[in-house]
């Protein structure tokens, strides 16, 4: 499979309708077997008094992303906000507020993007969406707070593992065709070859393409 990533710093959900169309034609020659969308940590941020900043009120925001879901043909899945570790965060604002004015005061917190993220929750239900939340899976951790975020927003090592954990759970349980988790995925250009490792016979070689017990298989 080959997988595009795109990220850009600071984005929200109404940002991403400005160029949505750009991203996702329809009338591209090539449409993707799968898209996976997350917007909602900057939409939830807090309020700035002058009006500007990323937030995007919770109405808006569920608009967006119901424009987004109509808009996307493909199957795909929403990758719910995680969470936020206000202590950390707090910590390091202090540092950089008084080091170097660059930023304005940043509200992130937990309970704003709970709300963002039930939201989104409930609308991929009404609209048979498949949704990953790794807001639960990190909550229900007790090092969530600790060991899963680099700077109280980011993920670390361990929270991006719990991410695409979540992930594949939900590749396995969907019931599309074909299907789209990596066990069940056809391997390309599978057929047997003069040019593989050659047997212990020294009379063939043998087709690997499907092998999976001479290394350890991180995931299921």
């Amino acid at each position: 499979a080959d997988i595009l990533l795109r990220g850009y710093f600071g984005w929200n959900s109404r940002w991403a309708l400005q160029v949505l169309d750009e991203m996702f034609s329809k009338d591209a020659p090539v449409q993707p077997n799968l898209v996976i969308v997350y917007f909602g940590g900057n939409d939830s941020m807090g309020p700035h008094s002058s009006g500007l900043g990323p937030h995007v009120p919770l109405p808006e925001y569920v608009g967006n992303m119901r424009k987004i879901t109509i808009h996307l043909k493909v199957p795909f899945l929403y990758l719910m906000g995680a969470s936020f570790v206000r202590e950390i965060i707090s910590q390091n604002m202090a540092v950089i507020l008084c080091s170097c004015k660059v930023f304005s005061e940043l509200v992130r917190t937990n309970e704003l993007c709970k709300r963002y993220s039930e939201a989104c929750i409930e609308l991929c239900q009404e609209l048979g969406v498949k949704v990953v939340d790794p807001y639960t899976a990190i909550q229900e951790r007790d090092d969530g707070k600790t060991a899963c975020f680099t700077d109280g927003i980011h993920l670390s090592s361990k929270g991006s593992k719990i991410v695409v954990a979540e992930i594949l759970k939900v590749l396995k349980e969907a019931e599309w065709e074909p299907s789209l988790h990596w066990k069940s995925m056809p391997t390309e250009f599978g057929e047997d070859s003069p040019y593989d490792l050659v047997a212990y016979d020294g009379k063939k070689t043998l087709n690997p393409s499907e092998w999976t017990y001479h290394r350890q298989i991180q995931w299921d």
